[in-house]
């Protein structure tokens, strides 16, 4: 699996693509932090990074695209520029038909450090080692990406599983029903009092 992970931002924009799969040894395949500057005009801050999210999803063509969940904070004006982000990657996302997930940044923590609440240094730390790198990813938000879809494969893989065991249950809890016949319970016994098929009373 090829997971693109965006750690959303308008100043700077993290995107790190990761390979492999949960259990397994991974792989970094991409990593870069893309910056817009403050006095530009916000439309090509925008343009720029939609530019550079569409080139990034079309060289690495990723399996899923993995983009921080957005949580409002004081910083009303950080806030809408990281959701400005976040949309953007998801476009891109759309544009090629990719499949698109969210993760809390507690979520990608615990993932990674085994701590909800750990500092962007233990991330930082933790990413180098897993992905077996000779120098750790900066800044911070370039770790973050890489964090991103770190997490997604290796919860990713679980979440696959159990949706396709749901998915399997409601199938066979709606099978039934489709063959029941008149008289008969949902697992194709006779209802109290209703005699047998040929049976008369």
């Amino acid at each position: 699996m090829r997971v693109l992970g965006v750690d959303p931002g308008l100043t700077r924009c993290g995107i790190g693509v990761v390979q492999g799969s949960a259990g397994r040894t991974l792989s970094l395949v991409h990593v870069e932090v893309h910056r817009t500057p403050a006095e530009d005009p916000l439309a090509l801050r925008l343009l720029s990074l939609a530019d550079a999210l569409a080139a990034a999803v079309a060289a690495y063509r990723p399996d899923v695209v993995v983009v921080e969940r957005v949580f409002a904070q004081q910083n009303v004006r950080t806030v809408t520029g990281t959701a400005q982000a976040a949309g953007l990657a998801m476009v891109a996302a759309a544009r090629h038909g990719i499949a698109v997930h969210l993760h809390t940044p507690s979520e990608v923590k615990a993932a990674i450090t085994g701590s909800g609440v750990a500092d962007k240094a233990q991330v930082t730390a933790m990413v180098t080692r897993i992905l077996k790198l000779d120098v750790a990813p900066t800044p911070a938000d370039a770790a973050d990406a890489l964090a991103l879809a770190i997490c997604h494969i290796w919860r990713g893989a679980a979440q696959a599983r159990l949706d396709d065991a749901l998915a399997q249950a409601r199938a066979g809890a709606r099978g039934p029903a489709r063959v029941r016949r008149a008289g008969q319970t949902a697992v194709g016994q006779p209802a109290v009092g209703t005699p047998p098929i040929g049976v008369r009373r």
